[in-house]
């Protein structure tokens, strides 16, 4: 049985969750369907990470953590089962991808929707590398409930997500967003740089790619 660095065993909960209650929605499409049936083996509710379940302080955004386990057929699984998981869930996840041995942890930014009702809105999702059980960056850095959430989103990201002095993991997502797509657009241009044969057309092309680029350094 998994159990995650730096949790006591107040935060263990390990019930089997049903994959077929996440996609027994009419609205979920038979390709995502799909996904959870030939991509997932299992998925256990491991921890649950709260006021109750440690010596923490209630945070104002985040209530709980819990620690979600999905056991796989394969070494992948398509992004979009972990985003309905996500909006099925209203609290913050991390999730714990387990394929032969080895581990994977993801999460997303995830924040309350100002249409209420429960309802979240998940960003992008950040992943460490698959590595021995033993060596997954989760460790318990706060005092709160909202403070061990953000590290555990950094410590997930690593290097995309490296604060600022002082900066929410609001605002280090935000420039993160930023970085992403600047990156895609630069991409995207340098494409077009390589095709286009026209001289003059090419010399407008180098200009704004070279704006790009400084945008891209002075995030």
């Amino acid at each position: 049985m998994l159990r995650l660095i730096g949790l006591p065993k107040s935060t263990e909960f390990n019930r089997r969750i049903p994959k077929q209650k996440f996609y027994e929605n009419l609205t979920v499409s038979p390709t995502l369907k799909r996904f959870f049936t030939d991509q997932i083996k299992v998925i256990y509710w491991r921890n649950k990470v709260a006021a109750t379940t440690m010596n923490l302080a209630v945070g104002e955004v985040v209530t709980e953590i819990e620690i979600f386990e999905i056991r796989l057929n394969e070494q992948k699984l398509d992004e979009s089962v972990l985003r309905q998981i996500d909006k099925e869930i209203p609290y913050h996840i991390v999730f714990l991808l387990e394929y032969d041995g080895e581990y994977q942890a993801w999460a997303a930014y995830k924040e309350a929707s100002v249409t209420g009702n429960n309802a979240f809105k998940v960003g992008n999702y950040y992943h460490t590398d698959w590595l021995e059980e033993a060596d997954l960056p989760l460790k318990i850095h706060g005092l709160n409930i909202d403070k061990v959430y953000e590290n555990y989103v950094r410590q997930i990201a690593g290097d995309a997500l490296q604060a600022e002095e002082q900066e929410s993991l609001k605002v280090s997502v935000e420039r993160d967003n930023r970085h992403q797509k600047l990156q895609k657009r630069i991409t995207t241009l340098q494409q077009k740089v390589r095709k286009e044969k026209q001289l003059n057309k090419k010399i407008q092309l180098n200009t704004e790619l070279k704006k790009l680029k400084k945008e891209l350094e002075d995030l």
